[in-house]
Order: C-alpha cells, then structure tokens, then sequence
C-alpha cells in the first residue's frame, strides 16, 4: 500500500498538472498508479483518469496548443475522489448515445459505470469533472 494511504482517517491530496497531449494520458495513469500503489483500485482509477482526460484534451481548450489538464485526487478512508480540470468549452460534458459503429462517446459510460457517482462542475471557462470510488476494506486490499 501507498504510504500516502496507511489507513489513517486522514484526507490526502495530490494534484498534477499535464500538458493537454494525447501521450500525457499515459503519464496521467502512471500519476495514479504512483499514488495507489497496488491498492485493489488502482486499475478503476487508471481507467476512470483516462477517460476523463481524453476527453479534456478532445472537447475542452485543454486539447489546443499550450492547453494543460489537471489530475486531482482526494484520499481518505473510504473513498476516493478523481477529478480531471480542463480548460473549458462551450459544451458541458454528458452522457450520450453512441452507436455501434461509433467507438466514441462511451468514455462517461464507463466512468459512470466503474464509480459509485459522477459529476461535474464549472462553467465554459474551465470545468472539473470528478469520480467517486470506493475503496474495499483494508482487510480485503491487494
């Protein structure tokens, strides 16, 4: 287990910042894993930041040269939160109907499906789109 997460009460937070690149994806899941070590959750996690930061990059201003996206995560107990900060757009984020021969527009679907709950705040200025994940009990971690 991460030392950050030693089963304490106490809420942790780290945050990162990531230009607004399609390779920094990749850096936003090592920035995961680097924080949950081998937690049971850290896969949900690495899936549910990656979604969240393709579509940063895709739809918002973090996608366009000298864009940046942010990775937050808030640890406590129970329960972690990931949220992805983009730049904004004129579009907020929301599920949407994709289909079959479309491979894109699941992205929410999955974070929808792999968190306890899903959100978004913010406005076309810049807007943060969180996950909520609970974490198994220490007895049953990885």
């Amino acid at each position: 287990m991460s030392p950050a997460l030693n089963g304490s009460a106490e809420i942790h937070r780290w945050c990162r910042s990531f230009p607004g690149a399609r390779a920094q994806i990749s850096e936003a899941r090592q920035f995961i894993a680097g924080y949950l070590g081998d937690r049971c959750e850290a896969d949900t996690a690495q899936l549910v930041v990656s979604e969240l930061a393709t579509n940063a990059i895709r739809h918002t201003r973090s996608g366009l040269p000298g864009g940046r996206f942010g990775v937050t995560l808030h640890a406590g107990s129970t329960l972690l939160i990931v949220a992805v900060h983009d730049e904004g757009s004129p579009t907020t984020p929301h599920l949407r109907e994709a289909d079959d021969e479309d491979q894109s527009g699941r992205g929410l679907y999955l974070v929808e499906t792999l968190s306890a709950r899903w959100g978004v705040h913010g406005d076309h200025a810049g807007r943060t789109v969180w996950a909520l994940i609970p974490f198994a009990p220490a007895d049953r971690a990885v």
